[in-house]
């Protein structure tokens, strides 16, 4: 059953992909983020290309970020994200931790909320270290606060930028 709340929360959510035509799984996930109900898609950043954080016999990533407004609480934000990843083909076995996938949509943060427990993190781990995460949240809220870590703007000046290539 959904747990839908009465008052709106601001969402980040952050989008992979580095199978299939990763640029055009990226743009259908954003697509596909306006349709979740009792959500808003406020916000989609630019397209970045970046090498893969995990095995190196792997394409690069395209990533990109989202800003939503939505009345779902945590959990049921996160299924619809994994249904979501579904419908764009990734399958269960692809959870490889930093393997290859067709889709990737991790929420990044919840509101000012922190959530610690086994499936669902917020913020979402690393998130300050990942460059692909930080320039992509820069662009479209950047006077985001991350719970326990501070602010985009200064965050994003701990990273190196360098091995992003920002697709036009």
């Amino acid at each position: 059953m959904t747990s839908e709340r009465k008052i709106w929360i601001p969402a980040c959510v952050g989008i992979g992909s580095n199978l299939d035509n990763p640029v055009a799984q990226v743009r259908q996930a954003i697509a596909a983020l306006e349709k979740i109900d009792a959500t808003r898609l406020i916000a989609a950043s630019s397209l970045y290309r970046n090498p893969p954080m995990g095995p190196i016999e792997q394409p690069d990533y395209i990533n990109a970020a989202a800003t939503l407004l939505t009345r779902l609480a945590p959990r049921d934000l996160l299924a619809r994200l994994q249904d979501l990843e579904r419908r764009q083909g990734r399958e269960q076995k692809s959870r490889q931790r930093w393997g290859p996938r067709r889709l990737d949509l991790d929420i990044l943060t919840y509101g000012h909320r922190t959530i610690s427990e086994q499936t669902l993190q917020i913020p979402h781990p690393g998130i300050s270290e990942r460059n692909f995460v930080l320039l992509p949240l820069l662009e479209i809220v950047p006077q985001l606060h991350i719970p326990n870590l501070g602010l985009v703007r200064k965050l994003v000046l701990e990273v190196d930028a360098s091995t992003l290539e920002k697709i036009p």
